[in-house]
């Protein structure tokens, strides 16, 4: 029960911090409908809450990534696969891509965390290159504009989700149709 609690808050932080990271710390209480009071129990200020989501988006969104890579031979599948497991981490791959891309972030490659977010950066450059190899994307798009416009869209497809605009059973068609047409892939 402890455990549930404490994921619970962690969820309501990423979702709310995404939205907004400077939010009260009442109103993550309140998304994860407890009170400050137990939130203080688990997590004695913004700070450790800060930490513990950067540890459980970092954590879930590596292993959906690996599982991605590892889901297929053929490297324009990987990239599908890639762009569903991103999707599927929702709001915690926008929020962590996000922390690790803000301006003041601290990036160290002695960090565990951000060697992690190294690792699973240089296999997508490299699944992106290895496509380019093969002809079947543009090679005058950027490595760096294909993960610009990978992060776009995930989070396009999180805020469509999340505010109902779109059919739940498009999003995903229509955030690989949108990305592999905007980086010109030869399907």
């Amino acid at each position: 029960m402890m455990e549930q609690t404490q994921q619970k808050i962690i969820d309501a932080a990423i979702q709310v911090f995404n939205e907004d990271l400077s939010a009260p710390l009442e109103k993550v209480a309140e998304k994860a409908a407890v009170t400050r009071r137990t939130l203080h129990r688990y997590f004695k200020d913004r700070v450790q809450l800060l930490a513990s989501c950067e540890r459980d988006m970092q954590e879930r969104c590596r292993t959906a990534m690996l599982a991605a890579l590892a889901s297929s031979a053929n490297p324009k599948i990987q990239l599908e696969h890639m762009l569903y497991a991103g999707i599927d981490c929702g709001a915690k791959y926008s929020f962590f891509h996000k922390q690790h891309m803000r301006e003041g972030h601290q990036h160290s490659t002695t960090n565990e965390d951000c060697a992690q977010f190294d690792s699973i950066d240089q296999q997508f450059s490299n699944l992106v290159n290895k496509i380019k190899s093969e002809g079947d994307l543009n090679t005058q798009i950027t490595t760096a504009w294909v993960k610009m416009l990978f992060a776009s869209v995930i989070a396009a497809t999180v805020n469509g989700q999340e505010y109902g605009e779109v059919a739940r059973n498009d999003l995903k068609s229509f955030a690989w149709f949108s990305f592999s047409n905007g980086i010109g892939l030869k399907l």
